[in-house]
């Protein structure tokens, strides 16, 4: 089985939502901004031998929808070929993109992955299409299981 490593990491500063020099950059731009820096600070490295680009995203929806890890990786300067996969997993969406990576490159499936988490609150939280949102059947049976992560912690807490 081939070895899985991570050889850097690279991530913009944090930021108040709705505030800030960042408030209206778009996740993706942000995003191939920090694909450029990782290939940038790794020069030994082909952009060619990347072979997907993974991104976690908590709410994939609006500018951070149609498969954000993709339109991050055309907005780089890696290949055109380069692909992307987008993943929702909530809060442990990036954590998730990791084990993907890992289990890719050990399974023989991959050489090179990129992958990480990305979100931006300000461009997309407040812009959502809430039309349909819940499912009443789910609501229903399952009462909270739409509850935001921070109200499933308090839940979890008590």
């Amino acid at each position: 089985m081939a070895e899985a490593v991570i050889v850097d990491s690279v991530r913009t500063g944090l930021a108040k939502s709705f505030r800030g020099g960042f408030n209206q950059t778009r996740a993706d731009d942000m995003t191939a901004h920090i694909i450029d820096a990782l290939m940038d600070r790794n020069p030994k490295v082909d952009p060619g031998i990347v072979e997907d680009v993974i991104l976690g995203c908590g709410y994939p929806e609006g500018p951070q929808g149609n498969n954000i890890a993709r339109t991050s990786a055309v907005l780089s300067k890696l290949p055109i070929q380069t692909a992307g996969t987008t993943v929702n997993r909530y809060c442990s969406s990036g954590l998730q993109t990791i084990a993907m990576a890992a289990t890719q490159i050990q399974s023989g499936f991959a050489d090179c992955i990129i992958a990480g988490g990305v979100e931006s609150i300000s461009t997309s939280q407040g812009h959502i299409n809430t039309y349909m949102f819940e499912n009443e059947k789910i609501s229903k049976e399952v009462p909270g299981v739409y509850h935001a992560m921070g109200t499933t912690a308090e839940t979890v807490a008590k």
